[in-house]
């Protein structure tokens, strides 16, 4: 029987009269890829400093492998590990004993921690690094060592704050690699992320947060097919378009330069836009996580 290692109802976190978390509630299951999705600020960051045990939650109840968090933080602490969105690595160290004196912390008896920390190197294809100071390391490299570190307790959970957030393409698919590894040996991995393609590609779960609330949750493509549910045709935000699908009934939204359709029929609809309006552009997509969080979320610019 799966076991729920996180458990919140209600969960509150408000900072005076900012309310950052509003009564959210969520569980995630033992060797679960789980995910939080939203904007800035949507309070992402918050909840895992709660799960995280470094910030007390003001209201709600919140377990972490059956443990109270303001009861048994530091037992809870010992059983997770953490890759923050900011890269911490101690400078002054290389990266092998990066690994290795973060190894102390949890008691780690010295030759344990020095094979932990090789078998990693190994594992993260960083063991030509061994040697090297932190600086001489590139982004992606960083981030791999952040998660090399969060592993050398052999945590039950591991939590990923944006664990890709300024990385380029090939160095954000290496990541992604690495976390389907870990996810198909067992690891249960929470992860916040306001990638929309990294969530869809990654998680099992996952909620859409905005403003401190939980818009709605379920898997990927549980979410697409209740929101979305259809193709989506995309054309000219332009007068002569609006038109024309006002005057037939058709609904749609517009962002920007760009007006969507959903649809059960793009073929119909593309075909009549292109014959009654000249010299615009239409293309046809399946519905996406980004479709469903634009319409939950908004589109205006956030910063």
């Amino acid at each position: 029987m799966t076991s729920t290692i996180i458990f919140a109802d209600g969960l509150i976190k408000r900072y005076k009269e900012l309310t950052a978390v509003d009564s959210i509630s969520f569980s995630v299951s033992e060797g679960e890829l789980f995910g939080f999705l939203g904007p800035n600020g949507a309070g992402k960051t918050t909840t895992m400093k709660m799960v995280q045990c470094v910030s007390p939650r003001t209201g709600g109840n919140l377990q972490i492998f059956g443990m109270d968090p303001d009861l048994s933080g530091r037992s809870i602490r010992r059983r997770i590990g953490v890759v923050p969105q900011e890269t911490n690595l101690d400078p002054d160290l290389s990266v092998y004993d990066n690994l290795v004196v973060y190894a102390r912390f949890f008691d780690i008896p010295p030759g344990e921690a020095e094979t932990r920390a090789l078998d990693l190197l190994s594992f993260f294809e960083l063991e030509t690094k061994k040697d090297t100071i932190i600086e001489k390391l590139s982004g992606g490299m960083k981030r791999r060592l952040l998660l090399a570190r969060a592993l050398m307790n052999q945590p039950d959970l591991l939590i990923l704050d944006e664990p890709t957030i300024g990385l380029d393409p090939q160095a954000r698919h290496h990541m992604w690699e690495i976390l389907y590894k870990l996810r198909a040996d067992g690891h249960t991995i929470v992860l916040t992320t306001h990638y929309l393609e990294e969530a869809a590609r990654l998680c099992d779960r996952l909620v859409i947060m905005d403003q401190g609330k939980i818009l709605t949750e379920g898997s990927p493509e549980e979410l697409v097919k209740q929101y979305i549910g259809m193709d989506i045709v995309e054309t000219d935000n332009i007068p002569e378009v609006v038109t024309y699908l006002t005057s037939l009934g058709i609904s749609f939204e517009t962002g920007g330069e760009t007006i969507q359709i959903k649809t059960q029929n793009p073929r119909k609809i593309s075909d009549a836009l292109l014959d009654s309006v000249q010299g615009i552009r239409v293309i046809t997509r399946p519905g996406t996580l980004e479709d469903v969080f634009l319409l939950l979320t908004g589109r205006r610019l956030r910063e």
